[in-house]
């Protein structure tokens, strides 16, 4: 009978690598070239997985110097401790998917700067053939000063621009939800959409719940349009004219709920936001005025420009203070350019 192959958990409960994982660590190049200067000697590299995450510290520091530790939070505690047993203050890991981040956040309550850099930095160098090899390969990159820290915001800043992506995937979920609309009432020769340019808006919506109500004279449909529509009362009836099918009455049922399932999960980003935004810190900076009048400080948020711009296209999020975007300094922190951030 075959042996069967250990789980990840039951060989990091007796803390020992596979047998490929030794070898390949017994021909792990010990030596450090002279020509290079250390810049960080309390450094440890991690190659991020999705069941275990490999750790290398410098020999010398542990009599086993790479180690590997669950993705599980209990693991990820005992990581810190060894960490910090073995002196280290700096970590460098590669920002894979999304696994790092409940690892960075455990890292950094342990007291460690955390740099996560971008794998292009390092998938064109050679010598990197398991995660043995990558995690003593960032290390040792990283000692040397060869390595460059992704874009970290704040704590304020990560809060805010997690909401925010998280609207942004709402309004396209909405938007995929009028789209049918538009495709269930053209199946029902309703065209609706030619007399109208926004289904979503008043007219529409109140046309289509009527409809869902059981409506079904077109005259009546079209005694709902709001005066500001262009479209005759005429041009109205002719196209609300349609086949009334009970299977896709029923499918428009669907998307409507979905709809207006969307808009509120939108209302909720949007106080969420509101919310986080009026927590942001603000400062005190003095406006540029001719010298014979006298200087009144102002008070100014200062965002980053392509989410000011964003958010004050927003209809339903009303500015809690002036914006002022600026191009330079630490205030420039939510909407970082992406291929410079991690996260």
């Amino acid at each position: 009978m075959a042996k069967r192959k250990k789980s990840t958990f039951e060989r990091l409960q007796h803390g020992e690598l596979n047998r490929k994982q030794r070898k390949q660590l017994e021909q792990q190049i010990a030596h450090q070239d002279a020509s290079l200067q250390i810049v960080h000697a309390d450094v440890a590299g991690i190659d991020v997985g999705n069941d275990s995450h490999f750790v290398s510290v410098r020999p010398g520091r542990d009599a086993q110097w790479v180690r590997e530790f669950g993705s599980w939070t209990e693991d990820l505690r005992r990581m810190v401790e060894w960490l910090q047993r073995c002196g280290i203050k700096t970590v460098v890991m590669q920002s894979t998917g999304y696994y790092w981040i409940a690892l960075q956040e455990e890292l950094e309550k342990g007291g460690m700067t955390v740099w996560v850099v971008h794998a292009r930095g390092t998938k064109n160098l050679p010598g990197r053939k398991s995660d043995v090899q990558e995690c003593e390969w960032l290390r040792r990159l990283h000692s040397y000063g060869l390595l460059r820290n992704s874009y970290q915001p704040p704590e304020q800043i990560r809060s805010l621009r997690t909401v925010w992506r998280r609207r942004e995937t709402v309004v396209k979920e909405a938007g995929g939800a009028v789209q049918g609309m538009h495709k269930v009432l053209t199946t029902m020769n309703v065209r609706l959409g030619n007399v109208i340019s926004d289904l979503s808006g008043t007219t529409g919506m109140a046309i289509v719940r009527e409809i869902l109500k059981g409506e079904r004279d077109a005259r009546k449909l079209a005694q709902r349009r709001d005066r500001r529509i262009k479209a005759s009362e005429q041009e109205m009836v002719l196209s609300l004219e349609g086949n009334w099918r009970e299977d896709v009455l029923f499918e428009l049922q669907q998307v409507v709920d979905g709809y207006e399932f969307w808009q509120k999960q939108l209302e909720a980003c949007d106080q969420k936001l509101k919310l986080y935004l009026e927590a942001l810190p603000e400062r005190v900076r003095e406006e540029e005025k001719p010298a014979d009048r006298e200087r009144k400080p102002r008070k100014i948020r200062a965002l980053a420009g392509g989410v000011e711009s964003r958010l004050t296209r927003s209809r339903r999020i009303n500015p809690p203070s002036i914006w002022a975007p600026r191009r330079d300094g630490p205030w420039v922190w939510i909407c970082a350019v992406s291929t410079a951030s991690a996260r």
